[in-house]
């Protein structure tokens, strides 16, 4: 992928000359489909004597995002905006702004009265096979906003189930979008329905945007009070938070991190429903004694989401990655719950394999060594222990460069043979692999010892290439034959390559 893109960014850049200005669709390009950040595109653009129309990246960006929004919304229920006819439409027929206060009541259905349907138009009534937005006099639905994805669920009527796929607000109007998901179904202006929240997805929601605040805190602690958050998305599997900023470095992660799970921990609680989330004291606390030095160590901000009632219900709290998604712009991707519970179980299991293959020698541990690199690539390790395994296996492949270097002086040095003690037990498959292996490579004579410590058996396993200068004399089945004195068992065989 990057040196295809690389290629890209070249045969753009061939087409203009020094001084003109690179388009921001070609620049959109390199980071959408090759994952090129702006700066890096701006870096080699600055090489070339380039310039990059950064606007225009934004403007493509946004545009992607539009479609990709679009793309998202007809597919759970319909492409339904609500511009400012619509919404003034509403006024004029005297509807209200939709009363939301009832989002933060949990796990409780919600009785309420549809004042408005609406798909482009406004219709009276709407049945099966239709895809339609219903604006309610009260929800318990929350709305996509703040960053925080929306509800999803039902609203229920006496003649079926209408399934809410995508909540937005325009104007303080709640628009609750989808379609029927029975056979049988009809609401109309007036009707009596009941919202049916989601809580078991919410319940993943929750305590990914409580955590976004606590990140936030915990960014101020360890990099400076002057962290800004330059936008944020809230999933059920996962947070993003994007702020300006150099590289973070792995040191600074795990510290924050460790911020994050402390709070956690300590078991904070999150106050009766406000629009000020001060996690841990009630917001009454910082407003009486505004000058306490005490407000400073813990997350106060605005906030309008629903979040979890005790940051223990978060569980625990793990960072996965830390990249740059345009000039000066950082995104930390991050879990909390069973996520961030199996993001640190991989890690567990990854330390141990390391370990594990530590103990291995010679070809076992080169094979064993390029299977953790590609267990590194897994997504969901933990950017902080993800630098400490990939500095763990770069000394493993050292080891392995230095014995290849070994062997290499060994046949620079005119030696005739290499006798080597590798680690493959007994194991002869593991041994008629290897050997060729290296004779392939280093046209080199080959004996190999491996013993097993458990059974106290041991192998030896030798080869000599067919063509070349240093086979030229050696006898490999005397060799082979005289070695079993030192195996202490009369009765051994050999095998010949």
């Amino acid at each position: 992928t990057l040196l295809n893109g690389i290629k890209k960014f070249k045969k753009a850049a061939q087409e203009l000359r020094r001084g003109e200005v690179l388009s921001g669709q070609d620049a959109f390009l390199l980071w959408d489909t090759y994952g090129f950040p702006l700066d890096l595109t701006q870096l080699m653009a600055e090489e070339r004597g380039l310039q990059v129309d950064a606007k225009g990246f934004k403007n493509a960006m946004e545009e992607a995002k539009n479609k990709s929004r679009s793309a998202q919304t007809k597919k759970v229920g319909g492409a339904i905006v609500m511009d400012a006819d619509a919404t003034s439409e509403l006024h004029k027929r005297g509807v209200s702004p939709t009363d939301d206060n009832y989002k933060f009541i949990w796990n409780k259905d919600h009785d309420t009265v549809v004042k408005a349907i609406y798909n482009g138009e406004y219709m009276n009534n709407t049945s099966v096979g239709d895809e339609a937005g219903f604006i309610l006099e009260t929800t318990s639905f929350y709305a996509e906003q703040g960053g925080q994805i929306s509800d999803t669920g039902s609203i229920m009527c006496s003649s079926g189930s209408f399934k809410v796929c995508n909540v937005q607000v325009f104007d303080g109007f709640v628009i609750h979008i989808g379609s029927f998901d029975g056979e049988t179904g009809e609401i109309s202006v007036g009707n009596k329905v009941t919202c049916r929240v989601n809580y078991d997805r919410r319940a993943l929601i929750a305590p990914n945007h409580t955590c976004t605040h606590m990140l936030n805190y915990a960014l101020k602690e360890v990099l400076g009070p002057h962290v800004k958050q330059k936008g944020s998305i809230i999933l059920p599997e996962k947070l993003r938070f994007d702020l300006p900023w150099p590289a973070i470095p792995p040191n600074d992660l795990r510290e924050t991190e460790s911020i994050v799970n402390k709070q956690i921990e300590d078991e904070m609680e999150y106050p009766d429903p406000v629009r000020v989330v001060a996690i841990g004291r009630k917001v009454e606390d910082p407003l009486a004694d505004p000058d306490n030095k005490e407000w400073s160590t813990i997350s106060t901000e605005f906030c309008g989401g629903t979040h979890i009632s005790n940051t223990r219900d978060a569980k625990t709290f793990a960072i996965l990655s830390e990249e740059g998604v345009a000039r000066g712009i950082r995104r930390i991707t991050a879990v909390t719950t069973g996520c961030a519970v199996e993001a640190i179980n991989l890690a567990k299991d990854i330390d141990l394999q390391i370990s594990e293959v530590s103990k291995s020698e010679g070809i076992t541990l080169e094979k064993k060594v390029a299977g953790l690199r590609n267990l590194l690539n897994a997504p969901t390790i933990p950017a902080p222990k993800r630098e400490k395994f990939e500095n763990r296996v770069s000394k493993l492949q050292d080891q392995i460069r230095k014995a290849q270097k070994k062997i290499e002086t060994a046949i620079s040095d005119g030696k005739a043979f290499c006798i080597s003690l590798i680690g493959v037990g007994i194991d002869p498959a593991a041994a008629r692999e290897a050997v060729p292996k290296v004779m392939e490579k280093k046209g080199l004579p080959i004996m190999v010892f491996s013993k097993d410590a458990v059974t106290n058996k041991a192998l030896v396993y030798a080869g000599v290439p067919v063509n070349g200068e240093m086979s030229k004399g050696l006898d490999i089945r005397r060799n082979l034959h005289r070695s079993k004195q030192y195996i202490n068992n009369p009765h051994a065989g050999y095998c010949v390559s």
